[in-house]
């Protein structure tokens, strides 16, 4: 099986870097709220405990899903399937249900193309575009394997001047 990481934009780490402190901070406010609040002279004891629980669950599944993000989110080939994973949320494809797969260069993206019409992009590193199109083709040699190749649209302005 060979596994290929998710490439996550800057932006979107640093949003997940910022969530994960805000759920460490939320939790750190929950616990000094509960040290210094007097439960016992609450009307009805069952609201504060409430308040509490959901409280400490709310940052908690946002720290797994955004740990899960960061740890858990891949491409993986083997035999007989492409297994996408991004965080706790997983897909499965037949490799034989694939039908190509093209690099774009003029937007540097990689897609495939299943045989229903459906097409999704793959976001790896653009060092291992090559190596995930060979491990693809490896599975199944059927697959059609395109090139998008930039072109010139002929607005180059040093051909208009001469």
């Amino acid at each position: 099986m060979k596994k290929f990481k998710y490439k996550f934009t800057k932006l979107t780490l640093s949003l997940i870097y910022a969530g994960i402190a805000l759920c460490f901070a939320g939790l750190g406010i929950n616990i000094f709220r509960i040290i210094n609040d007097n439960i016992e002279e609450a009307a009805n004891i069952i609201y504060p405990i409430i308040q509490y629980t959901l409280f400490f669950l709310i940052p908690v599944i946002l720290l797994v899903l955004l740990i899960s993000l960061l740890l858990a989110s891949y491409y993986s080939i083997d035999e007989n399937t492409l297994k996408t994973s991004f965080g706790i949320i997983k897909s499965k494809y037949d490799v034989k249900d694939i039908k190509s797969v093209i690099l774009d260069r003029t937007t540097n993206k990689l897609s495939v193309g299943m045989s229903n019409g459906t097409l999704f992009m793959i976001v790896v590193n653009e060092e291992w575009y090559q190596d995930f199109i060979d491990a693809l083709c490896r599975t199944n040699p059927l697959i059609e394997y395109s090139i998008n190749s930039k072109e010139n649209n002929g607005d180059d302005k040093d051909e208009k001047k001469k």
